[in-house]
């Protein structure tokens, strides 16, 4: 069991398909609401660019969580994933240990390399050092955060006795989920981060990356028992799964990508009426999930209230 183990939190939408805009307002609301309706945590999408036509208007992440942070008391927040090669990592690091400073402890940070490379050019990032900036990156906010003074040289880093306090809430920091569907990246999540953060993944097609997560992190010394995991899932839930299947479909297709050469496909949809959905949620526990993030159809709260009500305390139960 892991501090993650058995919990379920919720995707907010912090993106939007143009014409239409994100509502910061709303999204605080938003996480107020779920917290009340006890999910456990709430998760927003990263980027700073996304798309051309369609384009999809997005609210920063860290922004949305700092406003969550200060109008609740019990949900944890995280990011699915913060595309970390695009950030300063000694200004994210004291961004990140402020935030889980003013929320007590409630970050749980899921971060990739990200794969948008328009993204990367406009930011001046060089898109083909990501993975190094990656691995860079997760070392100097780590040692920023559990060092007293930190000297190092980096590709763009000069750091010469750096002392930056007050350190994450959360000791030696807040968890590191790292996202990825490659074996290079496998390994980066079971040997540098806490554990894995996937995204619409089969049970099937989890278990196997899982498997390889765990064998990676027994090879490098540590507990694979203790490594933490948690799944994106989208989900809809109907009458019957016929009644739900086009439109949940169409939504997909629509809004949301699924990358080339990975196992993240439209099949990992949870769809059907309550007791069809709890079947299919209880095949990804049993094939190892920890943490169920549901992603409800467009988001609409009667998806979040029966999620809440009537299917996580089942899950709970088994």
């Amino acid at each position: 069991m892991t501090m993650i183990s058995n919990t379920f939190g919720i995707a907010a939408r912090n993106f939007v398909a143009y014409p239409n805009m994100p509502d910061a307002r709303a999204l605080v609301d938003y996480g107020v609401k779920v917290e009340e309706l006890g999910y456990d945590s709430v998760w927003v999408w990263d980027h700073m660019l996304l798309g051309v036509d369609p384009n999809f208007p997005i609210i920063d992440s860290l922004t949305v969580l700092t406003g969550i942070a200060a109008r609740t008391t019990k949900i944890k927040m995280g990011t699915g994933v913060l595309v970390l090669p695009l950030r300063n990592p000694v200004a994210l690091a004291k961004q990140l240990s402020s935030m889980d400073q003013l929320s007590q402890g409630r970050l749980i940070m899921g971060m990739a390399v990200g794969w948008y490379k328009r993204e990367f050019d406009a930011a001046g990032i060089p898109f083909d050092k990501r993975g190094k900036l990656m691995d860079e990156n997760l070392e100097i906010m780590t040692r920023l955060w559990t060092e007293h003074s930190v000297s190092g040289e980096y590709m763009a880093h000069n750091i010469s006795k750096a002392v930056m306090y007050p350190k994450p809430y959360q000791q030696p920091r807040m968890p590191l989920l790292l996202g990825g569907y490659v074996d290079r990246v496998l390994k980066r999540a079971a040997v540098k981060g806490d554990g894995w953060l996937t995204y619409f993944y089969t049970a099937e097609d989890f278990k196997k990356s899982w498997d390889k997560i765990r064998n990676f992190g027994e090879e490098a010394g540590k507990n694979p028992d203790e490594l933490m995991n948690a799944s994106q899932l989208p989900i809809c839930i109907g009458e019957t799964r016929a009644a739900v299947e086009d439109k949940m479909m169409d939504w997909l297709n629509k809004e949301w990508d699924f990358p080339e050469n990975s196992d993240c496909k439209r099949e990992s949809a949870v769809m059907g009426n309550v007791d069809e959905c709890v079947a299919q949620l209880q095949e990804q526990i049993d094939a190892g999930v920890q943490k169920i993030i549901f992603v409800p159809y467009k988001y609409e709260m009667d998806q979040v209230e029966t999620i809440a009500k009537e299917i996580i305390p089942r899950l709970r139960k088994r």
